[in-house]
């Protein structure tokens, strides 16, 4: 009987309305934000790294024809360029890409500084 008792006692306390003070106490509107913080940082993770890849052919389509340019006898008409405002061949959406690469480097360095800042200090011996 006693067994019986513990057990109830204890389907009873799962649906108490009481708190444990050892437990961290979450308020819903800091899990809800959080929630709200992830989807938006996801997106912009999103935007970053497809304006990088994918829009106009994305930067890796753009490098060897811009280094040609710099390094051969090539021209930027050789690969489709007229005018900014008319066509742009391969370099269509550079700007746009060159962004995109800067916002990364800003963003793996703030990461990385973050990330480096959170570990414990080093004890060599």
């Amino acid at each position: 009987m006693a067994e019986l008792k513990r057990y109830f006692l204890k389907f009873m306390d799962f649906f108490s309305d009481s708190d444990n003070p050892e437990e961290p106490f979450y308020d819903p509107s800091h899990f809800g934000a959080m929630i709200v913080l992830t989807i938006a940082g996801i997106s912009v993770l999103f935007w970053l790294l497809w304006t990088l890849l994918v829009f106009g052919g994305g930067i890796q389509a753009k490098v060897v024809p811009f280094l040609s340019v710099v390094f051969t006898s090539r021209t930027f008409s050789d690969f489709g360029y007229i005018g900014y405002p008319y066509e742009m061949g391969v370099f269509e959406g550079w700007i746009a890409n060159l962004v995109a690469l800067l916002f990364f480097a800003a963003f793996s360095a703030l990461a990385w500084y973050a990330y480096n800042k959170t570990l414990p200090p080093r004890k060599d011996n």
